[in-house]
């Protein structure tokens, strides 16, 4: 899957991963490959994610998550 993390100032994270873990605001969620699409509202939190580097985390003071045929489009402030 393809993971992109923005702010508006800078890219964040883009590349392709394995597994994201989101702070969603009705409670944390992860998104696997082949993930239905969906919209979502982000709290503060930490967004995991699980590459052939390891396990990184960077933390959001909140945003939104758009997932879409294994494109994952954290936009983050």
């Amino acid at each position: 899957m393809k993971l992109e993390i923005i702010s508006p100032s800078e890219i964040m994270f883009s590349g392709e991963v394995e597994s994201v873990t989101l702070p969603g605001k009705e409670g944390s969620f992860t998104v696997l490959n082949n993930h239905a699409s969906l919209i979502a509202v982000l709290k503060a939190g930490n967004v995991t994610y699980a590459n052939l580097e390891g396990v990184n985390s960077i933390e959001i003071k909140g945003g939104l998550v758009d997932v879409d045929n294994n494109k994952i489009a954290v936009c983050v402030y």
